[in-house]
């Protein structure tokens, strides 16, 4: 036996009916009907027989309902002092972040929350791929997505956009002499790499960069324009716009966790805490900020 299955029977056994338990469980008929004669075949007998447009136990049926009430008190206590463990503001937490974002517009954010909680344990995984939350090598994740993974929860909290820089001392050049400007080649992720591709065109690369922070430091050398979101390019004082932000490749700034952590008192605390630091700068992640030297 377990849980699963003494959960589908008790809910059997206490609604008197597939129906009632389909609805109390939030699935569909034919899963609990198909489910209960696959526990009655397992154990070899029958649990429930229809009586009166209902069904009532059997005599085996009792006794495993009157073991699955004590089993359902030990799991319920369980989760309680889970529960109870989880609402205390204490113990590690695991962010994973992208590293442009966590080493830059992030981390006095990082720090504010970290001074106020002082008692969590704040651990900032920086990875450019998607870290699993469902198998809990994070507990909260950041991330930029126009299609978060279903199996999360959260929500969208800015729009974040992007436009190409160059570096002031590049620009003025290009505009001086004319001509097309050169391209920095983009392999950090297939939005930049098709990104790149249809706005340069058929111009080849021959410098190539595999991560936003290595781009921006091409980019201050003079090596050519490349696409940049606005919070890194708009800040820093070497670099220029070479043309606005196209909406048309904006991303949604997301704080995502696992269903199983929506009642983690640290989770939901820094959650709270980056949803209204982000909000603050609503207008740096969108591009609507003036540029660092203008």
């Amino acid at each position: 036996m377990n849980w699963d299955d003494l959960r589908l029977f008790l809910a059997v056994a206490r609604t008197g009916s597939i129906s009632g338990a389909a609805k109390q469980l939030g699935v569909q008929h034919s899963t609990i009907s198909r489910r209960m004669r696959q526990f009655e075949k397992n154990l070899g007998t029958r649990l429930i027989e229809r009586k009166s447009g209902r069904y009532e136990l059997t005599p085996a049926g009792e006794n495993v309902k009157e073991v699955s009430d004590r089993i359902e008190r030990e799991v319920l206590g369980f989760d309680g002092a889970l529960a109870g463990e989880d609402a205390q503001l204490v113990g590690p937490l695991k962010v994973a972040a992208l590293n442009n974002m966590a080493s830059s517009v992030f981390m006095p954010m990082f720090a504010s929350f970290n001074r106020k909680r002082p008692q969590i344990e704040l651990h900032i995984i920086v990875a450019n791929m998607d870290v699993s939350l469902p198998q809990r090598e994070a507990d909260i994740a950041i991330r930029l997505t126009n299609s978060p993974t279903e199996s999360l929860i959260g929500k969208r909290i800015v729009t974040v956009a992007s436009g190409i820089y160059g570096s002031r001392d590049y620009l003025r050049l290009l505009r001086e002499k004319g001509g097309r400007p050169k391209w920095i080649g983009v392999e950090c992720c297939g939005f930049h790499v098709t990104w790149t591709k249809r706005t340069s065109g058929s111009q080849s690369h021959n410098f190539y960069c595999d991560d936003t922070l290595l781009t921006l430091s091409a980019i201050r050398e003079g090596l050519g324009i490349s696409i940049l979101p606005c919070f890194m390019g708009d800040t820093d004082p070497l670099l220029e716009r070479y043309c606005a932000p196209d909406p048309a490749y904006n991303l949604g700034l997301w704080v995502l966790l696992h269903p199983d952590l929506k009642r983690s008192a640290r989770v939901l605390a820094f959650r709270d805490h980056m949803v209204q630091e982000i909000k603050e700068k609503k207008d740096l992640f969108e591009g609507l900020r003036p540029q660092a030297g203008h």
